[in-house]
């Protein structure tokens, strides 16, 4: 089977570039830009993407394919520009065609645009699918917000986190193609009253409502040397009536475009702040949008090939990641029962048959609930709808268990209390056929404890599909010398199945390997060296080890645990700065949520301990301390590779997955991790010999509160721990500002530590002194490393995908054939 590039040489992609240089920059050579060429250049290998992307969408129609649609809040597909190059395969060629520009591949991919479509791992995981989706050949359609400020670039002011607009799309995005004719209309407010119809009784009919708009805008998603180009369909809002000429020609300018600045801001921001009801109300809209928008999108398509509704389900998976589009099942049901007239019972099996849930937490306060309230007021209709769901539900509850009455307050979709609320979780339970977390313990939980009323009800509905990552992007491309050290040693079949790794394993012990890994190790903290000066003008040592946690900063991940360990080492140096220490680099990158003000408390924590450790005098050449800004993607991309230790200390129970212990894992690094999320995966699949786990299992910290847990009592039994969060009570790393992390102390002591901080200390600390052990002895340390990346292949997102296909989603491969001429 031909493929798309197959014929493109170095001279027609140079020609491609400056024909766009030409016609859509409007410059020649002499006039241009770096940015010009980077913008020319990367319009000439998305229409590359475009002949694919043509004969993909044709394909599907013209085979009435099933397909999964991927509705989720984020996408972290970071730069695009050197991934669509690797998967169109034409890196040698892109190399030789920039020549004509004058300029080589390094300096136009310095000024690629991150998209700022995401804030962590749930808009990773959701890039890594549909990554994925596209090289497994398989219809597949993303659809997101297009924000025109992602979560916000971070600065770091006297060690506080500031927060800066992302402004990705200033200067324009080269990959999104707009689709204006397929703008469509998106209602809010306005009121519901009944229509009284001849011979059909009466309906209930929405109207006086306000009208804005949705226009689409498509990133065409290439499949690693494959044909297929799949899609992913961003979402702008935009008013239905924009500038008011009658109302400006008044004198009232402000009033003139009041209903433009309301429109557009519905996809202004990733996660309005919804610590005010004007904020809560906008963040309902936004996910109304998404969820009204994707929704209608998939029945157009749908339409083109059925005349009736009849294999509407047949035709089409939902995929919900997360509960953020929780609301696309009202709106189907919406559009099935009012607009299309299908009775109440057949609309509901074709919703529950169409969608699909995916869980990403087991936290309480993360599970979504919308007041009552509040959905009346902005959706009223929806709220009727979701009413008669739960009175049908609850009736069938009753029928089954009946006089159950706590079971019936446990899993109806109506919370009561002052403000009823309408809880979104229990909604995607309801509403789907396949509900699903995202590692072996999370979904067992799920099952367990966070759920357990709606297993009772759905036996069979709860299911297992742990999360993967993209080795293409996290190993293949942030980490070519490590990708071509395992190719020269077992080939290439492992870049196309990660599961041919597990060859490289028969290399851990072999000395030649384990020496050529190491300079690639100290290669890449080489460069993450130079990236540390260069964003925070501290100079660290890449032979010391390379301590990493990267993740959003959030108590449950606790990052202040880290801190913790840190002034335990610096408390050790400075009762006696003879000490023997195992020479560290302690490297943290994380984004708090603006108003999550104990996690930014954290932020200034570590850049305080980093302004003073880095600077004293007792600890030169032992300890570093570095909080590396405004983490993304192409930071991690540089971070990864470098890592020596993997920090994944959430308490157990908690994280329900992770992706970043995946990646670290499979660049080398030897996680250091509590038994949680799939950390445990990792451990079952390298070995538990090859990894270090410490403190408390979920069942120990449900023992413990049972119990009535004490945090005192593990601060009255050890004097070291005493004068860790004495250093954090009378901020001894800044004592002008003696109360600055009270309430980080309070946190862990008085507050009753929720996280258990204090019941995992000491196990935390044991556990490192095992890791600096382990490092004494290189020979031991690389062979350990080694036979991480060996045994990482079972995290492919390639693997989780087919978990997909095999157990929810049911899709069928479908190759692209490029052999016709595209015209």
């Amino acid at each position: 089977m031909s493929h798309f590039k197959d014929n493109m040489t170095a001279e027609q992609l140079a020609e491609r570039a400056l024909f766009h240089l030409k016609y859509s920059r409007g410059k020649d050579l002499r006039a241009a830009t770096t940015f010009d060429k980077m913008m020319c250049f990367s319009h000439a290998v998305r229409d590359m993407a475009v002949d694919g992307f043509i004969a993909t969408q044709r394909q599907y129609l013209d085979q009435d394919v099933r397909r999964v649609n991927y509705l989720s809040m984020e996408y972290l597909i970071g730069k695009m520009l050197s991934n669509n190059v690797y998967a169109l395969g034409i890196e040698k060629i892109a190399c030789e065609a920039l020549k004509a520009l004058n300029i080589t591949t390094e300096e136009i991919l310095a000024l690629d645009v991150e998209a700022g479509l995401g804030n962590g791992g749930l808009g990773r995981l959701a890039a890594c699918y549909l990554d994925s989706l596209a090289t497994k050949e398989l219809p597949a359609y993303g659809y997101g917000i297009r924000y025109e400020h992602g979560i916000f670039r971070q600065e770091f002011d006297h060690g506080w986190q500031k927060e800066r607009p992302d402004e990705w799309l200033a200067l324009g995005y080269p990959w999104e193609l707009i689709r204006p004719e397929y703008t469509l209309p998106v209602c809010v407010y306005g009121r519901v009253k009944k229509n009284f119809r001849p011979g059909q009784g009466t309906a209930d009919v929405w109207e006086d409502f306000q009208v804005f708009e949705a226009v689409p805008y498509d990133v065409p998603i290439i499949g690693y040397q494959v044909n297929t180009v799949n899609m992913l369909r961003l979402w702008k809002s935009q008013p239905a009536e924009g500038f008011r000429l009658d109302v400006f020609n008044q004198g009232d300018y402000v009033r003139a475009v009041e209903e433009k600045n309301w429109a557009e801001n519905v996809s202004k921001v990733l996660y309005p702040s919804d610590y005010t009801y004007a904020g809560k109300e906008l963040r309902l809209i936004q996910e109304y949008f998404l969820a009204s928008c994707s929704v209608r999108d998939i029945i157009r398509r749908y339409k083109k090939n059925h005349s009736d509704y009849s294999k509407f389900a047949e035709k089409n998976v939902i995929q919900l990641n997360d509960t953020h589009p929780t609301l696309a099942i009202v709106e189907l049901m919406r559009v099935l029962h009012d607009e299309e007239q299908i009775p109440w019972d057949d609309a509901w099996d074709i919703t529950v048959s169409t969608f699909c849930y995916t869980n990403h937490t087991l936290l309480a306060e993360a599970l979504e609930k919308w007041t009552v309230d509040l959905l009346q007021r902005v959706l009223p209709r929806h709220m009727q709808i979701i009413f008669e769901i739960n009175h049908r539900f609850l009736q069938k509850v009753e029928l089954n268990h009946p006089g159950d009455g706590d079971l019936m307050r446990k899993v109806s979709l109506i919370e009561e209390g002052q403000h009823k609320q309408v809880r979104m979780a229990n909604l995607c339970v309801i509403g789907s056929n396949k509900v699903n977390g995202v590692s072996a313990l999370h979904s067992n939980l799920l099952k367990t404890n966070t759920m357990p009323e709606f297993n009772k009800v759905y036996p069979g509905k709860f299911t297992n599909v742990t999360n993967g990552i993209t080795h293409r992007r996290w190993l293949i491309k942030a980490n070519p010398e490590l990708s071509e050290l395992i190719s020269e040693n077992i080939g290439e079949d492992w870049k196309l199945d990660l599961a041919e790794l597990n060859a490289f394993e028969a290399y851990a012990s072999k000395r030649a390997v384990q020496k050529k890994f190491m300079e690639i190790k100290r290669q890449k903290k080489v460069e993450l060296c130079q990236t540390i000066k260069e964003l925070t003008g501290y100079i660290v040592s890449p032979d010391s080890v390379f301590d990493v946690q990267i993740k959003r900063l959030h108590m449950y991940k606790r990052q202040l645990l880290k801190a913790m360990h840190i002034i335990h080492l610096y408390n050790k140096i400075k009762a006696d700065p003879k000490t023997k220490i195992q020479p560290k680099t302690f490297i943290f990158a994380a984004k708090a949520a603006p108003a999550y003000l104990i996690a930014k408390s954290v932020i200034k924590l570590i850049n305080t301990m980093a302004e003073v450790i880095n600077n004293d005098v007792d600890v030169a050449g032992r300890l570093k301390v570095v909080f590396l800004p405004d983490y993304n993607v192409s930071l991690a991309e540089k971070i990864i590779p470098a890592a020596d230790i993997s920090e994944q200390i959430s308490t157990a129970g908690l994280e329900a997955s992770g992706t970043g212990n995946m990646k670290l894992s499979l660049n080398g690094a030897l996680t250091v991790g509590t038994w949680d999320g799939a950390n445990i995966e990792i451990a079952q699949n390298v070995g538990e010999d090859n990894i270090f786990i410490f403190g408390n299992r979920t069942e120990d910290l449900a023992e413990l509160g049972r119990k009535g847990y004490n945090p005192w009592a593990y601060m009255d039994k050890s004097e070291d721990l005493q004068g860790v969060l004495e250093a954090l009570r009378d901020n001894s790393f800044d004592p002008s500002e003696p109360d600055l992390f009270k309430d980080l102390y309070n946190e862990v002591t008085e507050h009753g530590d929720f996280y258990y901080y204090l019941a995992d200390y000491e196990d935390y600390i044991k556990c490192n002194e095992e890791v600096d052990k382990l490092y004494a002895k290189p020979t031991k340390w690389a062979e350990k490393a080694i036979l991480n990346v060996a045994r990482m292949g079972w995290f492919s997102s390639d693997r989780s995908i087919q978990d997909y296909v095999d157990d929810i989603w049911h899709l069928k491969k479908t190759p692209v054939d490029m052999t016709d001429d595209i015209s």
